[in-house]
């Protein structure tokens, strides 16, 4: 018993080394510290929930994730680390951004191998550009820099990994080798700036020494310099400049004509067609007589059809996809009919997206009711849109808005359609939730 308090005490001591570190921003540090408590004791989830903290400000947060997962598995309830998954898995543009993050990083290391530095500088810089915290990144870019004689270049990708992790070892050699460099290129350009050479010549008897590359720097030689420089650049302008501005110029107007000439003749033929439909029903309506009510409603239906055909040309996905909901595709004619099974097929996939976007900003902004009204359009037309996260959403926002009974319906549908996931758990742990409720 002695001996297990002990470990405690030493596993809590390593632990508060780590978190001393971490507010001073030693992060690797805090890292070392905090996996050696755990090595004394597994479960200690203040220091494992800690440890995916610093991993994730380090930008390493697949590290960060594996450590929060463990810890809510050791303890699955009041544990913080269920809330930090959360923030992660319910963002999807963050969760995307870190997948790419681990492939392009991969990717890097493979042009690194393959002698590719100019294309792994590139992949880098992409990489930081989504995630600056990214310590190895820094690292790595600063190395390539290095390698191609960037010193200046590797100095700031150093600085701005030292301002994340203090004292990183990798990044303070790095530093201090780029320090030297940076220091002998000094000294080389002091050294040639010390022996430029120079011409002597006898006058009377006097000896004059002065540099070879002295020039007149009189009045009237700076005012004839800047006199040429003037004219070259009003040359260089008029017959290299200008030409090949007007060239592109006309090249852009003529393919912007081209386009929309064709796009025009495309669109004329589309109402030219529809044209031929309403001239065949209005023929087709003068026939039939005593039937006055289902030819206003195939009419109403050819012109709703027009207005779904003019939202969606003027690229008004809202306004399309709401109005071709009220298109009765039985009361169209073939050509009309195929027309709409192509408009719709294009209206609802954007229609859809567009709709499901703007719910799950509303939800992320927690404008539940706003998002309840945008996702049940979308679950109604698709029910597992985006695998499962609509209804998983809606469930969420129906359950904040105290729906209680369509959230149990949604929360239900996810547990069936996406067994065995994170948010089939979760789910299932909300639904029990809400049936003990009284």
């Amino acid at each position: 018993m002695d001996s297990y308090n002990k470990i405690l005490r030493l596993s809590n001591t390593l632990y508060n080394d780590g978190l001393e570190k971490a507010n001073l921003r030693d992060l690797s540090g805090a890292a070392e510290s905090l996996r050696k408590s755990l090595r004394f004791y597994k479960a200690n989830i203040q220091a494992r929930n800690l440890l995916g903290l610093v991993y994730f400000e380090m930008g390493e947060v697949v590290d960060a994730l594996s450590e929060w997962v463990i810890s809510r598995s050791l303890q699955p309830e009041n544990n913080p680390a269920e809330q930090y998954l959360e923030a992660i898995q319910s963002n999807r543009s963050r969760l995307s951004s870190v997948n790419q993050t681990i492939k392009k990083y991969n990717q890097a290391l493979i042009y690194c191998q393959q002698n590719s530095r100019d294309l792994a500088i590139i992949q880098l810089k992409k990489i930081l550009s989504s995630n600056q915290g990214f310590v190895k990144g820094h690292q790595l870019l600063a190395l390539l820099y290095m390698q191609d004689k960037k010193y200046e270049l590797a100095k700031r990708e150093l600085q701005a990994a030292a301002k994340i992790d203090t004292n990183n070892i990798t990044t303070l050699r790095y530093m201090r080798e780029v320090s030297q460099y940076v220091q002998k290129d000094s000294s080389t350009k002091t050294a040639h700036r010390k022996k430029e050479p120079t011409a002597s010549y006898q006058s009377g008897n006097d000896v004059i020494i002065q540099p070879t590359s002295f020039k007149d720097t009189s009045p009237v030689m700076t005012i004839l310099n800047l006199i040429i420089g003037v004219v070259i650049g009003v040359l260089l302008t008029w017959f290299l400049i200008i030409p090949n501005a007007r060239q592109s110029a006309i090249s852009d107007a003529r393919k912007a004509e081209l386009e929309a000439n064709n796009e025009l003749t495309s669109r004329t033929q589309e109402i030219k067609g529809l044209e031929q439909e309403i001239e065949e029903l209005n023929s087709q309506i003068k026939k039939m007589e005593g039937q006055s009510d289902d030819s206003q409603k195939v009419i109403d239906n050819y012109e709703q059809l027009l207005s779904v055909y003019d939202a969606f040309a003027q690229q008004n996905i809202q306004g399309a996809g709401d109005a071709i909901g009220n298109v009765d595709p039985n009361l169209l004619g073939t050509q009309a009919k195929a027309m709409y099974e192509t408009l719709s097929g294009q209206v609802n996939e954007q229609y859809i997206a567009a709709v499901y976007q703007q719910a799950e900003q509303d939800y992320n902004a927690r404008k539940f009711p706003e998002a309840v009204e945008g996702l049940e359009k979308v679950v109604q037309t698709e029910e597992d849109y985006q695998d499962g996260y609509a209804i998983y959403y809606l469930a969420q926002s129906y359950r904040q808005t105290g729906d209680t009974e369509n959230a149990k319906k949604y929360y239900q549908r996810m547990v069936e359609l996406h067994p065995g996931t994170q948010r089939a758990r979760s789910s299932q742990r909300y639904l029990d939730e809400l049936n003990q409720q009284p």
